[in-house]
């Protein structure tokens, strides 16, 4: 039988995936979330004619030329106000972020300024009219759309709802996915390990992988090579409301892997098992009481590497995020061999100067090993080659996705 190519396999995952609907969080909690609902704002900003300077509000009628004497009537600091309409030939101490008087259409700033003796003060310099003024809604105006739906919330964001007065924000509820390591080998980080254990790894990677992209890891622990254990777990995954659980390990055709069976006894519909992809071949995908159900390999790389390229697009789906891969294209340092019916994704190192108009240079690393996560560390992106491709040489395009820069 054929295998499933690797594109085929992410659209049936993504098939009939929609974003998640929204809920409310406090604005301190809104950072990195998605909005959920175009944000208008609440109120106008600034909501009154303000200064932007430190200085003294004046008519600029007033200001006929230097030496012009005018009368200081009050003074307004940010927060309060003056009361009365400003008068032919009066002037208002005012400072930085203060409400304009009623009757001032102009700053003096104090450097320009001199109080020749108390309570009056001459202009040295004559100023245009509305000078140093921020008018009202010169940044924006109530009922303004300033964040559309689906806009991940950086810092600036968040300033910015904090001005448009928004206490709480409409974000896309971050989707719940289980990790699940499997297999009598693995023992946790810092736990007694036995002779023939190694400690686990790839499910914490996973669950970080899962949080960078904005879903919320559940941790289901390590799963033992039984059905019971296995069946707990699912039970578990079932019980926290996820929407997805992720397997790691027990997805071959050995005697010990008993994921698929007990999945299946417990009502998986499995959509597919094996695609055409190195490392990756053993992915299963399938439905489960309305949960997504991913079967990763246990080698750590493996399932790393099935975490960007299938589990990225899931969460990004759920939440209304661009689910595409990007390639960018690279010339290759060496000599790739040709490729066999698996598309390959091999750990490279690729070199980015984003100043230079030459295309990057990307390397392959000398080995490629599944297991080997400090090699996998090392690379900063996979090189991919389409099945069947035929030997490349030096300085050959290929297709490069980049993990980090």
């Amino acid at each position: 039988m054929a295998l499933l190519p690797v594109a085929d396999a992410r659209q049936q995952i993504l098939d009939g995936i929609s974003p998640l609907p929204l809920e409310m969080v406090r604005l301190v909690d809104a950072h990195m979330r998605i909005a959920a609902a175009p944000l208008r704002a609440n109120r106008t900003q600034p909501p009154f004619d303000a200064s932007a300077m430190d200085g003294y509000a004046v008519r600029h009628a007033d200001l006929t030329s230097d030496g012009q004497t005018l009368r200081v009537v009050s003074e307004i600091a940010a927060g309060s106000s003056y009361s009365e309409k400003l008068g032919t030939g009066e002037a208002t101490r005012i400072f930085t972020g203060a409400p304009l008087p009623d009757g001032a259409d102009t700053i003096l700033i104090q450097e320009d300024a001199h109080e020749f003796e108390p309570g009056f003060i001459q202009p040295t310099e004559i100023p245009r009219p509305g000078a140093f003024v921020r008018k009202a809604g010169l940044d924006f105006s109530q009922g303004d759309e300033l964040i559309s739906r689906f806009t991940k919330l950086n810092a600036v964001d968040i300033a910015l709802l904090a001005s448009m007065n928004h206490p709480d924000v409409p974000v896309i509820r971050k989707p719940r996915i289980g990790v699940l390591a499997t297999g009598d080998e693995l023992v946790m980080p810092g736990e007694t390990i036995g002779k023939d254990q190694i400690v686990a790894s790839n499910n914490f990677g996973i669950a970080a992988r899962i949080a960078e992209l904005g879903g919320l890891p559940i941790r289901l622990g390590i799963a033992s090579d039984s059905k019971h254990s296995l069946s707990n777990a699912l039970f578990q995954a079932q019980e926290e409301q996820c929407d997805a659980i992720v397997t790691l390990g027990g997805a071959s055709v050995g005697t010990h892997d008993l994921v698929q069976e007990t999945f299946k006894d417990a009502g998986l519909d499995l959509a597919f098992w094996k695609i055409a992809m190195r490392p990756g071949k053993p992915l299963m995908f399938g439905k489960i009481d309305g949960m997504v159900f991913l079967g990763f390999p246990g080698n750590p790389v493996s399932s790393m590497v099935c975490a960007e390229l299938f589990l990225g697009p899931l969460v990004n789906a759920w939440l209304g995020q661009p689910t595409e891969i990007k390639f960018v294209k690279a010339q290759v340092t060496h000599k790739l061999c040709a490729n066999d019916q698996r598309e390959d994704y091999l750990r490279a190192h690729i070199t980015l100067d984003r100043n230079s108009m030459q295309l990057p240079k990307v390397s392959a690393m000398n080995r490629q090993d599944s297991s080997m996560l400090a090699l996998f560390r090392n690379a900063n992106a996979l090189l991919m080659r389409q099945p069947f491709a035929s030997e490349a040489p030096v300085g050959s395009l290929v297709d490069v996705l980049v993990l980090r820069d």
